[in-house]
């Protein structure tokens, strides 16, 4: 059974897979020696372009999420539709506007909640 690989965080993990995949980084470590600087280039690529990362929740937005999440809802007043998409847009670094599509929303909310119940346990 192959092992599973680790999911990459940025651009610096990409790279890094690719210059192995080709063997380039084989011969950067046999001509540069061990450290040919690979990590450290790795570590900043993975700083500027991050993958996915999503930014901490501020208390007043946790709370609001906690109040959204502790009922059942089937409908969303526009003021709570724009606080919920102000929260995503902030968080995962999107600009999502106010739809009425039901199926954009709900996968808002599904990160929404994922990252809500992150910081629950």
């Amino acid at each position: 059974m192959a092992r599973r690989k680790k999911q990459a965080e940025g651009l610096g993990d990409t790279v890094e897979q690719v210059l192995e995949v080709t063997g380039i980084a084989k011969v950067a470590k046999w001509v540069m020696g061990e450290d040919c600087g690979c990590e450290e280039r790795k570590q900043k690529l993975n700083e500027l372009f991050p993958y996915n990362k999503p930014e901490c929740l501020l208390e007043d937005e946790y709370e609001f999420l906690t109040w959204w999440f502790s009922e059942t809802r089937n409908q969303m007043r526009p003021s709570e539709q724009l606080r919920i998409l102000e929260i995503y847009n902030r968080t995962f670094h999107k600009n999502m506007q106010p739809t009425s599509c039901g199926s954009c929303l709900r996968d808002v909310l599904q990160k929404l909640k994922t990252l809500t119940d992150e910081y629950g346990k």
